[in-house]
């Protein structure tokens, strides 16, 4: 009889030449376990997902309740169901105004596509900036507003009109003209290997794109959801969005993305064409009642508070020769180390002893790390001495 292991490698997609194979029978806080004993701790949270780490208590009972209730009953936005309601609600108190009005989809892909979608008929226009090094998903427009031509240039021709400026860059904030109908951005940018900007440049973009009327969306699907120790990243840098992507964390685990803007900027959607955006499974009501509770969860918690003290602990701990340095946003950290072949076995290394972590899409020289925001201090002293130890058996 085949095992797991074959069949997934027989009948599922690949994604690459070498999976992890990794396999997992059950998943609890911070540890994800096998079906023989084994217990790894996830210090990726699933990439960016388990912010509340894996089965959350308030985020189950929500699951139970709502499937007790019911499950899908009507596309997206036409029927008045309450998780969406609760959801749409709470994300607009958790931003600042005008964001008030949030579409529910089913990924960061597609919350980043109907984003995309709202600028251009909103402003009437055509042109999509976006970053050098940028993620936003694996889908046709997502990826035509990548930033990594690696990863694009199998799939040409993808969207037309899209330009590409350096993140952080004064002098490219000139390429935002009136032609733009929307500059997309990551708060932080995550696969380029954790790049922050300053507050001061957010400030200028923000004060190019209202002089030319284009419209700022930030992408925070990565780094939203308390990451950086506070909910929304662009919470430190002293502006407000026009749109803000979310996804990721946002379902305490279960699949859901949003974007929310101004319900001015949002209406665009109702006339020429009606239904300018639709999704079947848009807001699932078991999601978006998951969803409802990680934010809950996480916004009555200390968790925020803790994210400096627990970084720094990192960043205190994680010093060794093959070490490089540290970037981060609170838990949002990338450990660098001088290319791929330094970095990969010690990602192997430290897998087999009991630690899960991985490098990024465009910056394989440095080790992601990214855990549940619940980790313990005495977790984090574990998973520095694995992460030590794999480096000292380089």
């Amino acid at each position: 009889m085949p095992t797991q292991r074959q069949l997934f490698l027989d009948h599922l997609g690949q994604t690459s030449d070498f999976p992890l194979l990794i396999e997992i029978e059950r998943a609890d806080g911070v540890y994800l376990y096998g079906p023989n004993g084994e217990r790894y701790l996830d210090l990726i949270s699933g990439i960016g997902v388990s912010s509340l780490g894996h089965r959350h208590p308030a985020v189950i009972e929500a699951i139970h309740a709502q499937v007790d209730k019911h499950l899908h009953v009507m596309v997206y936005g036409e029927f008045v169901q309450s998780p969406q309601v609760q959801l749409g609600a709470a994300l607009a108190d958790s931003l600042p105004d005008p964001l008030e009005a949030a579409f529910l989809v089913n990924s960061g892909g597609e919350a980043i596509e109907g984003a995309l979608k709202m600028a251009k008929r909103y402003t009437g226009r055509t042109e999509l900036i976006s970053c050098v090094e940028a993620y936003h998903g694996s889908t046709h427009g997502a990826l035509s507003v990548g930033g990594n031509e690696s990863l694009k240039q199998a799939y040409r021709p993808l969207l037309p009109d899209t330009r590409r400026m350096v993140y952080g860059s004064f002098r490219d904030l000139e390429l935002i003209t009136q032609r733009t109908a929307a500059v997309l951005v990551e708060t932080i940018q995550g696969e380029a290997g954790v790049r922050i900007s300053c507050s001061t440049w957010f400030q200028a973009l923000r004060e190019r794109c209202t002089q030319v009327g284009a419209l700022l969306i930030l992408d925070e699907i990565q780094c939203g959801m308390g990451r950086t120790g506070t909910l929304w990243a662009f919470e430190q840098m002293g502006i407000v969005p026009d749109a803000v992507v979310s996804a990721k964390a946002l379902g305490g685990g279960m699949p859901i993305g949003a974007f929310v803007a101004s319900r001015e900027v949002m209406g665009v959607f109702k006339t020429n064409p009606i239904l300018g955006n639709i999704s079947t499974f848009g807001g699932h009501p078991v999601s978006a009642a998951a969803a409802y509770a990680a934010l809950q969860a996480l916004r009555n918690s200390d968790l925020l508070t803790q994210v400096p003290a627990k970084a720094a602990r990192f960043r205190d701990q994680l010093k060794h020769p093959l070490i490089r340095g540290i970037r981060n946003a609170g838990l949002m950290m990338a450990v660098e180390f001088d290319h791929f072949e330094v970095v990969k076995p010690i990602i192997d290394r430290a897998i087999e002893l009991g630690v899960i972590t991985d490098w990024f899409l465009f910056c394989d020289n440095s080790l992601r790390i990214a855990p549940p925001l619940i980790i313990t201090n005495e977790q984090i002293d574990h998973a520095c001495q694995v992460i030590l130890q794999a480096c000292e058996e380089h």
